[in-house]
């Protein structure tokens, strides 16, 4: 059961020698059904006296005049006054509990030679997350004017929707004001329901003040609905479909389904079962199937649009009574990335023939895979080797290329010059070391022993000076690759 309330109206009129019947509305628990009700007036600073009780009491001054009656499987006690007299206007208040300072609601009753009593309030039946429909009566006939519904407070009536566009904001997706037929009535319809819906309420056309909008209206909000809980948000993306399956009660005799759009306490129907398809959403919107048995039918909406983001009804015709449910649709208008944009790299564009990929302008790529709308499909493209800053990378390939297609064609001419050179070279030191030898025999090992001091020199850096040579960047950073140590490169020394 929903939480313990107790709510009627505020305000109660009636002419002298008349009547009046006031209906106090609480939520139907076990301890609310057996407890004490009853209905007293507010006199001085004496407290609330008793008038009349559910325990069998009625004050002296009010027998024969007061009656109260109390029917605990709707949640409501009613009392009437009748013989009203100038004296009756007062503070009243109707309660439950073993005490008058347990749960009660207070009203103000006003009894005046011109005053005409107010009709009796209408109490209306609705499930926790179900659906109502309220008729409201025949009023004024001229369809121009604003139609509202408003929620009793201790001194008001605040307006909850209105034909305007005034939507409360506790209410936005899930309260349609229907158009007005000719006779002036119009239906409120309100899905969703919450524990916090429960109440009095007003419809009418004009203002609040007006007299076209006597109607009082009771909402009971009982145990959750049998139904089964569904999404209340839902999501599609640019040019995908979407399939809605909308519930209704198994047992209802529906003579139509439909959706429609909602937008400021609207609704403007798509499509129904009758046949009708809106013009704007031709060829894109069915209803696909319809489970009688369950209770259950499938809308279709195909080729989604950005603008088609916003909230939707599901609903069952049954006469003058309507079964509806909201959901809220988000339309995805952004292709995902699943790479940092600042990190990602663009996809370069590709010739038609290519079936492999699929390239858009919002696609974005990322190690060889390109992402579209959550479909990833594999690009045909290769990326390219990478070195580290500061190195150059090269293949093999590229240096074999780079010295055969200059060089090649030279090889047959330079290579039997080179060669005669080397052999002249050499006849000539051939025969310069003989004529020597015969020459300086002794002074061979002389200049043998020279020849070495340059060679031992070499193999001892410190007896000989070396021109050190700065490295560049480039080999401080080949050494740290290579080595992994911080060291310098001189040229020349190992």
């Amino acid at each position: 059961p929903v939480a313990s309330t107790l709510f009627g109206s505020r305000f109660l009129t009636g002419g002298v020698g008349g009547s009046v019947t006031h209906q106090c509305f609480y939520s139907i628990t076990p301890a609310n059904k057996r407890d004490r009700k009853y209905w007293c007036k507010i006199a001085g600073g004496r407290g609330c006296s008793t008038i009349i009780s559910t325990t069998g009491y009625t004050s002296k001054n009010y027998v024969g005049r007061v009656s109260l009656k109390d029917i605990p499987q709707n949640g409501t006690f009613m009392v009437t006054m009748t013989e009203l007299k100038k004296s009756d206007t007062g503070l009243y208040q109707c309660g439950i509990g073993i005490t008058n300072r347990d749960l009660y609601v207070r009203l103000n009753l006003t009894v005046s030679a011109e005053a005409a009593a107010l009709g009796t309030t209408e109490l209306v039946w609705g499930k926790l997350r179900g659906s109502v429909t309220v008729l409201c009566p025949p009023g004024d006939t001229h369809g121009g004017e604003k139609r509202f519904w408003c929620k009793l407070g201790r001194t008001s009536c605040a307006v909850i929707a209105d034909t305007d566009g005034y939507v409360g904001k506790s209410y936005e997706g899930r309260i349609f004001i229907t158009p007005q037929e000719r006779s002036g009535a119009f239906k409120v319809l309100i899905n969703d329901l919450r524990e916090a819906d429960a109440g009095l309420y007003r419809c009418g056309v004009g203002g609040l003040g007006s007299q076209h909008s006597p109607w009082m209206v009771a909402l009971q909000v009982t145990t959750a609905s049998a139904l089964p809980r569904r999404p209340k948000f839902l999501s599609g993306t640019v040019g995908g479909s979407l399939s809605v399956r909308c519930h209704c009660d198994a047992k209802g005799n529906y003579e139509k389904k439909y959706l429609c759009r909602w937008k400021d306490a609207n609704c403007s129907l798509l499509v129904d079962t009758d046949g009708f398809v809106h013009e704007s959403y031709e060829g894109r919107i069915q209803i696909a199937s319809s489970d009688e048995e369950n209770g259950t039918y499938t809308v279709v909406l195909g080729h989604l649009r950005e603008e088609d983001a916003g909230w939707y009804w599901c609903g069952a015709k049954d006469g003058h009574m309507e079964h509806t449910s909201s959901f809220r649709l988000s339309i995805q208008k952004e292709t995902c990335s699943m790479q940092d944009p600042e990190t990602s790299t663009p996809v370069k564009p590709t010739s038609p023939s290519s079936p492999a990929t699929y390239s858009t302008p919002t696609q974005r790529s990322t190690t060889g895979l390109t992402y579209t709308m959550g479909t990833i499909t594999e690009s045909t493209s290769t990326p390219l080797p990478t070195a580290p800053p500061g190195t150059f990378a090269t293949t093999p390939h590229e240096i074999y290329q780079q010295s055969s297609s200059g060089e090649s064609h030279l090889l047959p001419v330079v290579l039997p010059a080179l060669l005669l050179l080397i052999f002249i070279t050499i006849t000539i030191l051939t025969l310069t070391k003989i004529k020597l030898r015969k020459e300086m025999g002794e002074e061979r090992g002389t200049t043998g022993n020279l020849e070495a001091a340059p060679i031992q020199a070499g193999l001892n850096p410190h007896k000989e000076p070396v021109m050190e040579e700065t490295p560049s960047p480039e080999k401080v950073q080949e050494c740290r690759t290579d080595s992994g140590k911080r060291r310098r490169v001189f040229s020349g020394t190992g």
